[in-house]
C-alpha cells in the first residue's frame, strides 16, 4: 500500500481518496481553503458528493508539508488555473521519489500549455524535480465513483514504469486503469472534450435533438484528432477512453458542468451566468482561449470550438451561428 496525497478538495479529488482509501492506501486531502478542510474533517462529506462519507483513514490538511510528508504518489487535482501556483506551492516539498500525476483537466490560457507541462515548467522554475510525472484522464464522472460505480482511466505516462505504478494504484477499486504512452494526446483531449461538450450542450439548450448531437461529437472529435495530430500525438488516443470515450460522457451526461452550463447558454444565459448557477468550475470556458490560440497556431480550422468561442467571449446569438455551420461550404467527410 501506499500513501497517496491529493492536492485538491473539490469533488474529483474527494471521489478519487474515497476510491484509493477503500483499496488500503494511507491518503492525505490538502487544500488552500481552511474553511474546507475544517468542514470535511467535521463532516467527512463533500457537499457536492453527500452520499459518500469518506473513510475515518483519510485525512485533511492545510499544510503542504504534512500532505507530502512520506507520500509516494502526488495527485494534482486542483482547477486548471490553479495548477501553475500549487505546483510552486508544494515544490519545497517534492521529493525525487515522488510521482506526481495530474488528474486535472485543461489548458493554462497564458502560456497554451497542457497541465502536465505547466507542472513541468513549474517545477524548473523552482529548481524542484520528481521521480516522474504522469496524467491520468478518461470517463471518470466523480459522482459515480463516489458510488463505486464501474470506471475506467488512463494513467499516461512518456515512461511505461511510471503510469504503471500510477495504474498499480487502482488494484482492487472499481476504477479499472489502463496505460498510454502518448501523454501529449490523452490531455488535449481531456482539455478540448470539454469545449466540445459546451457545444453539444448548447445545442440542447435551443432544443435541438439527438441528431445534432451525435454529429457535433463527431466532428468534434474530428477537430481534436487533427489538432492533436498536428501536435504530434498518436492517432489511436482519440479512438480510445481518453478521447471518444471521454468525450461521449462529458457531452451526454447530466453530471457534466461543461453540458449544463452549454445547456443553459443555449437557452439564453451568458456564460458568466452559466458558471454562477452551475456553482462549481466548468473546464471548458477555461480552456478556451487557449484552444483558440492553438488553432492558430497550428493553421487548423476549427469550427465548432471557434464557434463555442464566438459565443462564450463574443456574446454571439448560439441559434445564429449554428445557422453559420450549417451553412459552411459542402466538404468531403
Amino acid at each position: 500500500m501506499s500513501t497517496v496525497a491529493i492536492l485538491g478538495a473539490g469533488t474529483w479529488g474527494t471521489a478519487l481518496a474515497h476510491c484509493l482509501a477503500g483499496a488500503g492506501h494511507e491518503v492525505r486531502i490538502w487544500s488552500a481553503l481552511r474553511q474546507e478542510i475544517l468542514d470535511l474533517r467535521q463532516t467527512r462529506r463533500n457537499p457536492h458528493l453527500p452520499d459518500m462519507l469518506l473513510p475515518e483513514t483519510v485525512d485533511f490538511t492545510d499544510s503542504l508539508p504534512e500532505a507530502l510528508n512520506g507520500a509516494k504518489v502526488v495527485l494534482m487535482v486542483v482547477p486548471s488555473p490553479f495548477v501553475r501556483s500549487a505546483t510552486a506551492a508544494a515544490a519545497p516539498f517534492l521529493t525525487r521519489e515522488m510521482i506526481l500525476a495530474c488528474a486535472s483537466k485543461g489548458l493554462e490560457a497564458s502560456t497554451d500549455l497542457l497541465l502536465t507541462e505547466v507542472i513541468e515548467d513549474e517545477l524548473r522554475r523552482q529548481g524542484a524535480s520528481v521521480r516522474g510525472i504522469a496524467a491520468l484522464s478518461g470517463p471518470t464522472h466523480a459522482e459515480e465513483v463516489a458510488r463505486d460505480l464501474p470506471t475506467l482511466i488512463v494513467s499516461a505516462s512518456e515512461r511505461e514504469e511510471i503510469a504503471a505504478e500510477v495504474q498499480a494504484l487502482f488494484n482492487g477499486t472499481c476504477i479499472r486503469p489502463y496505460t498510454n504512452g502518448d501523454l501529449r494526446g490523452v490531455e488535449i483531449c481531456g482539455a478540448l472534450k470539454n469545449v466540445e461538450a459546451l457545444a453539444v450542450g448548447i445545442a440542447r439548450g435551443l432544443g435541438y435533438g439527438d441528431n445534432t448531437a451525435a454529429a457535433l461529437m463527431t466532428r468534434g472529435m474530428e477537430e481534436i484528432r487533427r489538432l492533436g495530430l498536428a501536435m504530434g500525438c498518436q492517432e489511436r488516443t482519440f479512438f480510445g477512453l481518453a478521447g471518444i470515450g471521454d468525450l461521449i460522457v462529458t457531452a451526454t451526461s447530466m453530471h457534466s458542468r461543461n453540458n449544463r452550463a452549454g445547456m443553459l447558454i443555449g437557452r439564453g444565459k451568458t456564460a458568466e451566468e452559466a458558471v454562477r448557477e452551475i456553482g462549481m468550475v466548468v473546464e471548458g470556458i477555461n480552456a478556451l482561449p487557449a484552444a483558440i490560440h492553438l488553432c492558430r497556431r497550428f493553421g487548423m480550422e476549427m469550427p465548432i470550438i471557434e464557434s463555442v468561442h464566438e459565443i462564450v467571449e463574443n456574446g454571439a446569438k448560439p441559434a445564429e451561428i449554428v445557422r453559420e455551420l450549417m451553412n459552411r461550404k459542402l466538404k468531403e467527410e
